[in-house]
């Protein structure tokens, strides 16, 4: 609804541009300092127009189709907040990643190879690996296995002549060929099953693939990522700062793009890491929230225990002039608007503090400023 009518006020300021040319410029607001910032009277025809001066003339009929809102500005005290970027990182706790212990060939368990975004319990298995080997290993291998396999044939007809010599050979010789026997066939065993080795790869936490990075047939080596594995519901932030202090001073945090997130901190790192600290919050959202993306870039606001003093605004109050300057757009008459550039702190993922710039009892545009800074 908010996106319809949107859509409709800017048909009616462009609309309401065509047909209007320059017009009256009406005194009234005051700077921070207490001068005036309205200029002289500019006679002309009613509409909207931008005047010599920068100011807009806005009638009342375009101000109620445009929804244009103001407040009167009050300076009050709010806590410090500074800016810092993160990305969005996984649990290490509620994580897991799925590494090659030895190299070998891909194949397929008895389900499908999970893709990313699937679900995964703990234990399942994900693939299954045939390890390969050197051709030289190999041929040694099968050299000890021919050797053993010789080896064991003769023990066995050794233990069935000293078996039928029962009476007159000594048991412990008879014992000891048993015992020979024996370790030949686990050693045959042992080299047999090397040749044609297979590992079956598992999920050692329960959640979701957010990174599937094998085909069937493929060749892997050792320590190579198979498999990445997160839970959506246990994720963190990882930001940075240059101050090693500031996490002593720290109350709050939240996500600048994501206001239904409140970050918890868990610490801050004792040794820098390329110049900077870097601090660890949780990640905490009501259900049915959508989740961060593992890596995502975002922008954390951290409210500091200090206070400074300013002017409380809706972040949509604050808009950009030509010059790329923040301003707000202060009600000076009844159907004219002056733009004061102004200097502002992020409070939190709503909110922003005008510092300098703005005196109080100013009428400030907090609904519609982005449509009057249309105006040309």
């Amino acid at each position: 609804m908010s996106g319809v009518r949107a859509r409709g006020a800017a048909a009616v300021l462009a609309s309401l541009l065509a047909a209007s040319p320059a017009l009256r410029a009406d005194p009234g607001a005051h700077g921070p300092s207490g001068e005036h910032l309205a200029g002289a009277n500019a006679p002309g025809p009613s509409g909207l127009a931008r005047l010599p001066d920068g100011s807009v003339n806005v009638p009342k009929l375009a101000q109620r189709r445009m929804q244009l809102r103001t407040v009167i500005a009050s300076r009050t005290e709010a806590a410090a907040t500074v800016e810092l970027n993160g990305r969005a990182v996984a649990d290490p706790n509620a994580g897991g990643r799925v590494q090659a212990v030895h190299g070998g060939r891909v194949e397929r368990g008895a389900q499908d190879l999970p893709v990313a975004g699937q679900t995964v319990r703990r234990g399942q298995v994900l693939a299954v690996l045939r390890h390969h080997a050197e051709p030289f290993a190999r041929a040694n291998q099968r050299a000890a296995l021919a050797e053993l396999r010789a080896g064991r044939q003769i023990a066995e007809l050794r233990v069935k002549r000293l078996e039928a010599l029962e009476g007159t050979t000594p048991r412990k010789e008879i014992e000891a060929a048993r015992a020979e026997l024996d370790s030949m066939r686990a050693r045959e065993a042992s080299i047999s099953a090397s040749l044609g080795a297979r590992e079956t790869v598992v999920a050692p936490v329960s959640g979701v693939i957010a990174r599937a990075d094998v085909q069937i047939g493929q060749i892997v080596e050792a320590r190579d990522t198979m498999f990445e594995i997160v839970d959506p519901s246990r994720l963190m932030v990882e930001a940075t700062t240059a101050d090693p202090a500031l996490a002593g001073r720290l109350q709050e945090a939240r996500l600048a793009a994501f206001p239904a997130y409140r970050l918890r901190l868990v610490g801050a790192a004792a040794a820098l890491r390329d110049g900077v600290v870097p601090l660890h919050f949780r990640a905490l959202a009501p259900p049915g929230t959508a989740a961060l993306a593992v890596g995502q870039p975002v922008t954390v606001l951290a409210q500091l225990s200090q206070k400074i003093s300013g002017i409380v605004l809706p972040a949509a109050a604050v808009v950009r002039n030509p010059a790329n300057e923040p301003v707000v757009w202060i009600k000076s008459g009844a159907e004219r608007f002056i733009p004061q550039p102004v200097e502002v702190r992020a409070l939190d993922a709503g909110n922003l503090i005008v510092t300098r710039g703005l005196a109080p009892d100013n009428r400030v545009l907090v609904e519609g400023a982005a449509l009057v800074n249309q105006i040309r």
